[in-house]
């Protein structure tokens, strides 16, 4: 073909007929590429091919495997933790003595033949239900166990029964990687080795359920008073359930929210034996909840050491959980049930003398349950803090750790009552909070104190009058006097003019556990729940000039394998020095010309020691109490009726048979006499309280006293007529703030918590008593009054002091 012939032939076929051209070598590619340009992308196809990706990730594959295969020839089974290799726990007074010593291992184990197949099938239905099925381990949750400690997390589930067994038996509670990959080798090389129930009878026998109790047998006589063999299903659900939070899920100890849960955890255990087969559909339908019986205290327990002992392994539990030792609560108080601790506690061994010598002289030797039923019902308890360090130097949890294990001291399923009004007052005066017709809110304030008045909020009534003590009607009156005489139409409006929700905010900086807790108006009486630890530390925050105080009753915790980190028991200002010291001014009020003039004021012990507190006394007298303070010392005082056989909660009236009228027990009575009897002998010298307040908020006399309603505990006292008082009193009061205010700082506690408390909707109400009173100069005589007996009959509804 010529040159035409090739040139036509172009032009016919266009760049398809053309000859193609070689392409470039990829050499010769590289130096044509423009400077700066970007590499063809042929080099990134071959940079990440899948056949490299996949190359790499069977080589990352194969290295895994090749560790693992390593690791499981390295690792053999070790000998099981002994027994006798379990030391012993020592708690000691904070001057170093010994208070008591734990550890005696209650267990004992059993043959798997011994405990019922059903039950076997309870524990594999809670834990694992591919249990019989499986090769011991689960990968993945083994793997998100591993990812999650390396992440700093915690563990998050997913072992199975094997795995748990093998770190009961062979390895420890510590959350590290090493012990995880030991717990997955050791898990594979057991389940070929052993028994599917070899490895149950381990599991349940090692096991920890809460009450001391280590296996099966020796819970099902902790919570059911017999042997394993003879458990129901239910019964064994029930201690199924248990392992997952022991301390949580004990009924006796519970929370309404622990119980909620054990329930649901209950319920699940026998819907996974349905599924799976070993229940029957209709026999699971008829099943009811098997409530455990009553704990009994283990050896060496008894009188209040019981109840210091639980106090501090329940600040323990939460804080090797906080510093990330543990990753549970039951795996704390697995850990410390396992012994080697040496606990110090803050209890002061002449403080805790005294006060259960107070509760003893002026409660429960007047106790006869063989005369009156009522006697059995009365469950004191008592915390004693120092403001200046935070330390709980006493604590009185109940009769006897063998007769009432429920801790008095820290539970907090009783009503506060009247002595939250104070948190009322402490809120009004950190926010500047303004009455209804704009007044300032300040102890000499005026409010209607008309029994019953029906609280508003701008003018519009939100439905709630609250009346005072035996419906009494004062008029216009101060709020110093209102919280002499504890009034509570006047302490039912304050909270509206603040509003409830900074109240509650304002309860939760003190030291209130107010989780789901509504700020409803109802609260401001003190409707919630509390226990005599929180309103101690709640006290010591207003003595302490409003820097916060936490609780604390250990001082150092040590092991042999670690020492126990504690966060200060004094923390940050939480509530203003003038607010908190206006209210310390205001109390004294109440113990010099109120409602505990006759317990305390009047004590010939007290020599001129200042003092200042609230009483308060719950809706139908389930509760009376009193919380006092001396500038060096905050306690708390709580009387609880609880019916020894359900534990619901009961009236306290006709206790003691002592009280003049109707028995009624007020906080005003015993709480405040066990209060005074212990607290004036404890203080050595006098002291005062050195306050900065707000001008006009010092507490002062009523210039016309008002009715006196003092209680009284002796039985030959009757009662005096009550004059009306005058609605117009309102006494004027001098400004006297404190020249040189003091701040000084003091150490806090941690408060044992339980799970929040559901708020109780129906108020309480605390009752009412004297006239105003002159505070800050330690004692004097008290004006010369009419004085009611204690326990005055109650208007129907609304009672307390």
């Amino acid at each position: 073909m010529g040159r035409a012939d090739e040139g036509r032939t172009r032009h016919r076929g266009g760049h398809h007929a053309a000859p193609k051209r070689r392409r470039p070598r990829p050499a010769q590619a590289a130096t044509a590429a423009p400077a700066g340009g970007r590499p063809p992308k042929g080099r990134i196809r071959r940079l990440f091919s899948w056949k490299k990706i996949l190359g790499t990730f069977f080589g990352f594959a194969l290295l895994v495997i090749g560790a693992l295969v390593a690791l499981y020839m390295k690792i053999d089974i070790p000998a099981g933790n002994a027994s006798a290799q379990m030391q012993s726990n020592i708690y000691n007074y904070s001057d170093g003595t010994l208070l008591t010593r734990t550890g005696e291992l209650n267990r004992e184990s059993v043959d798997l033949a011994q405990v019922p197949k059903d039950v076997q099938h309870a524990f594999v239905g809670a834990e694992n239900k591919t249990f019989y099925q499986d090769a011991g381990v689960d990968l993945k949750g083994t793997a998100r166990g591993v990812f999650n400690t390396l992440m700093g997390r915690g563990k998050q589930g997913g072992s199975t029964i094997t795995q748990q067994y093998v770190k009961n038996y062979y390895l420890d509670q510590n959350q590290t990687v090493s012990r995880k990959l030991k717990e997955l080798v050791i898990s594979l090389k057991v389940d070929r080795q052993k028994s599917k129930d070899y490895i149950l009878a381990g599991y349940i026998n090692t096991s920890y359920y809460g009450r001391g109790a280590y296996g099966i047998q020796a819970a099902a006589q902790a919570y059911y008073h017999k042997d394993a063999k003879n458990l129901t299903v239910q019964e064994g659900a029930y201690l199924a359930a248990l392992l997952q939070a022991p301390n949580q899920y004990d009924w006796n100890i519970a929370s309404d929210t622990g119980k909620q849960l054990v329930k649901t955890r209950w319920n699940y255990v026998l819907d996974n034996m349905v599924e799976q087969h070993w229940l029957n559909s209709a026999e699971r339908q008829g099943m009811h909840f098997p409530v455990p019986v009553t704990p009994e205290a283990a050896p060496g327990m008894k009188g209040q050491i019981g109840y210091l002992v639980d106090a501090a392994n329940s600040v323990l539990y939460k804080q090797l959980v906080s510093q990330g030792s543990v990753s549970t609560l039951g795996d704390a108080e697995a850990l410390v049930k396992k012994g080697g601790w040496t606990i110090t506690l803050n209890i002061d061994r002449r403080k805790q003398t005294l006060l259960e010598r107070a509760v003893k002289q002026q409660l429960t030797n007047k106790l006869d349950e063989e005369k009156r039923s009522v006697d059995r019902d009365v469950q004191p308890g008592a915390v004693s803090v120092d403001p200046a360090t935070g330390q709980v130097v006493a604590l009185y949890g109940g009769v006897d750790y063998f007769k009432h294990f429920t801790n008095n001291a820290t539970r907090r399923d009783y009503q506060p009552a009247s002595t939250f009004k104070p948190v009322i007052l402490a809120a009004a005066m950190n926010e500047g909070a303004k009455s209804q017709d704009g007044q300032e809110i300040t102890p000499n304030t005026t409010y209607d104190g008309t029994s019953g008045r029906q609280v508003v909020d701008n003018g519009v009534k939100v439905g709630f009058g609250p009346p005072n003590e035996d419906d009494h009607d004062y008029g216009k009156i101060t709020v110093q006097t209102a919280m002499n005489q504890s009034v509570n139409s006047v302490f039912a409006q304050m909270g509206v003019d603040v509003g409830m929700d900074k109240v509650m905010a304002t309860a939760s900086r003190l030291g209130m556990d107010t989780a789901g807790m509504d700020a409803v108006p109802a609260q401001a009486l003190g409707s919630m729940g509390a226990s005599p630890l929180e309103m101690a530390g709640i006290y010591a925050t207003l003595d302490n000039h409003g820097k916060k105080v936490t609780p604390a009753i250990i001082r150092s915790a040590e092991h042999r394998d670690q020492t126990l980190s504690l966060p200060d028991p004094i923390g940050d200002r939480v509530i203003s020095q003038t607010a908190a010291d206006t209210v310390t001014s205001v109390l004294t009020g109440v113990v010099d010309d109120g409602t505990a003039r006759q317990s305390v004021a009047n004590d010939p012990a007290r020599d001129g020691q200042q003092v200042a507190g609230k009483t308060g006394t719950s809706d139908n007298d389930k509760s009376a109490w009193f919380t006092g303070y001396t500038p060096g010392l905050v306690t708390s005082v709580g009387l609880f009726g609880e019916d020894p056989k359900t534990h619901a909660h009961v009236p306290l009236t006709g206790a003691t048979g002592l009280i003049p009228g109707t028995g009624r027990i007020n906080g005003g009575g015993y709480p405040a006499k066990i209060w005074a009897a212990y607290t004036f002998e404890a203080m050595s010298g006098v002291s005062k309280f050195d306050v900065d307040t707000t001008p006009g908020a010092t507490a002062q006399p009523s210039d016309t006293p008002s009715s006196s309603l003092t209680p009284s505990n002796t039985p030959t006292q009757t009662p005096s007529p009550s004059p009306t008082p005058s609605p117009s009193s309102s006494p004027t009061q001098a400004p006297s703030p404190s020249p040189s205010p003091s701040s000084s700082p003091t150490p806090t506690l941690s408060p044992t918590q339980t799970p929040s408390p559901t708020p109780t909707q129906t108020p309480t109400q605390t009752r009412g008593i004297t006239s105003e009173n002159p505070a800050r100069s330690g004692r004097r005589p008290a004006p010369q009054q009419p004085v009611h007996a204690l326990g005055l009959s109650a208007a129907a509804g609304w009672l307390g002091e």
